[in-house]
């Protein structure tokens, strides 16, 4: 698990290279699909773990660079819904092992009712590749470790890639700024290379501290939300402490009540200097904070280089690179998948094959 932590920058880049052709994205993939891109009215994406929780927050991505409506499924729900409530949807389904079994039939469902399909997938020439209307490959390569690592950062990289073709394709975005949203996605392998030995002694350091605990909670807001999401189910599969994902707004309906000495509490505090939004929600994610500090809760805390506010309220604090709103998850995640990998060696515990999961859940 260490090790594809460690790969995740190059799986990040080569995903990009797969993907980029000269300011082209998906150069010729989406061929099958060009008159349906162009009338659809809705995506849903129907994914299961992780990958569902890439989904989430693909849909502000896509959401907020598009302007297309995005719906999120449990894909083991999916067919349990009987009718669209777009006329023209495209369905998006999202998998790391192109077999698993939920989404497979939520993919198997949707051409039922004559709807096109988009797979994500880490691993070609599988089932769910070979079925979908159109398929797009990450650069993950193998994944041995159970839990999902450098597959879950690249289907981020796919998602942000869709998000900027649609928003193209669409006329929301002119080719010059979507050059430059380009650019920032191609920088982050090198600041997520130069940051992992940092984020590996502090999660080291952190998990020493924290490996005992019981139950976590782990906040975030907006697009960070399912990040937080993923950070808990990270934890809960590989150390099985009980982690809960939520989003910070929603602390004071209800958990809350959790909030004391022997509850950590993970928060997502970054932002994006030049989004205003992005601003307001991390003002306000500091208004939580406090409030989990006045309950004398451990905060373990993700923030931007150079914020000395969270540093100030937080007991433990990870730094991540300044980026825009939209590409912070991919940074923000790897330094909670070292916490969660930190506070399971402590334990004692078999990372790569943790108890009752496999790797391609193959069976509903």
């Amino acid at each position: 698990m260490r090790r594809e932590i460690y790969e995740q920058p190059q799986a990040i880049a080569k995903t990009i290279d797969k993907h980029l052709e000269n300011d082209m994205i998906f150069p010729g993939e989406l061929h099958a699909l060009e008159s349906a891109l162009l009338t659809f009215e809705k995506l849903i994406i129907a994914a299961s773990g992780s990958s569902r929780h890439a989904g989430l927050a693909g849909e502000i991505m896509i959401e907020d660079l598009s302007g297309v409506a995005v719906d999120v499924e449990y894909a083991s729900e999916y067919c349990y819904r009987s009718t669209h409530a777009a006329i023209e949807p495209i369905v998006m389904v999202i998998t790391q092992s192109g077999e698993t079994a939920d989404t497979i039939a939520a993919q198997r469902e949707a051409l039922t009712r004559g709807v096109k399909t988009i797979a994500i997938s880490n691993v070609d020439k599988t089932t769910i590749v070979r079925e979908a209307g159109a398929a797009l490959i990450s650069g993950a390569g193998p994944e041995l470790s159970i839990p999902a690592t450098k597959s879950f950062t690249t289907q981020l990289t796919i998602l942000y890639l869709m998000a900027l073709f649609l928003a193209r394709k669409r006329g929301r975005m002119t080719s010059e700024v979507t050059r430059s949203y380009l650019q920032r996605l191609s920088r982050l392998p090198e600041a997520i290379e130069h940051n992992l030995g940092k984020w590996d002694e502090l999660a080291r350091k952190f998990g020493d501290k924290h490996f005992k605990a019981e139950k976590f909670l782990y906040l975030g807001r907006g697009v960070h939300y399912a990040i937080a999401r993923e950070g808990a189910l990270k934890l809960k599969e590989i150390s099985y402490a009980h982690a809960e994902g939520y989003p910070a707004g929603e602390l004071k309906h209800g958990p809350n009540a959790l909030v004391d000495k022997k509850l950590p509490v993970v928060v997502l505090a970054t932002f994006d200097r030049t989004d205003p939004d992005s601003m307001l929600r991390y003002r306000r994610t500091l208004e939580v904070m406090k409030e989990v500090k006045s309950r004398r809760g451990p905060l373990v805390a993700v923030a931007t280089e150079g914020d000395a506010d969270v540093a100030a309220i937080a007991d433990s604090v990870f730094y991540v690179p300044s980026a825009p709103e939209l590409l912070l998850p991919i940074l923000e995640v790897i330094p909670l998948q070292l916490f969660a990998y930190y506070v399971a060696v402590n334990k004692g515990y078999d990372v790569d094959h943790p108890r009752n999961l496999v790797k391609a859940v193959v069976t509903e």
